[in-house]
C-alpha cells in the first residue's frame, strides 16, 4: 500500500463540500445539542446563545478538515451521509 500524498487537486469541490454540507451539519449538531444536551432551549436564554455561537466553531472545524479527504466525491459522500443521519435524527424526534 503506497502512502497518501496530499495535493491541491479538487480543492474547490472539497471547500464547497465543507462549506455547504459543513454548515448544514453544524446546524443539525447544534439542534441535537439543544434538544438532547441542554434539555430544550428557551428563546433568548443562555442555552440559546450557547447553541447559536457553537455553530461557528463546528463549521470551522468541518471546513478545515474537509481537505483531508482523498477526493471531492469522498468529501461529499461522508459529509452528506453525516447530514442525512443528523438531520434524520433531529427531524424524527
Amino acid at each position: 500500500m503506497k502512502p497518501f500524498r496530499y495535493s491541491s487537486r479538487g480543492w474547490l469541490g472539497k471547500a464547497s463540500a465543507g462549506l455547504i454540507a459543513g454548515f448544514l451539519l453544524a446546524l443539525s449538531c447544534g439542534g441535537l445539542l439543544a434538544r438532547f444536551g441542554l434539555g430544550g432551549v428557551a428563546p433568548f436564554g443562555v442555552e440559546h446563545q450557547f447553541t447559536m455561537w457553537l455553530v461557528a466553531p463546528l463549521l470551522v472545524t468541518v471546513l478545515s478538515t474537509c481537505f483531508l479527504f482523498r477526493s471531492v466525491r469522498q468529501a461529499w459522500l461522508w459529509l452528506g451521509t453525516a447530514n442525512l443521519l443528523t438531520w434524520g435524527l433531529l427531524l424524527a424526534i
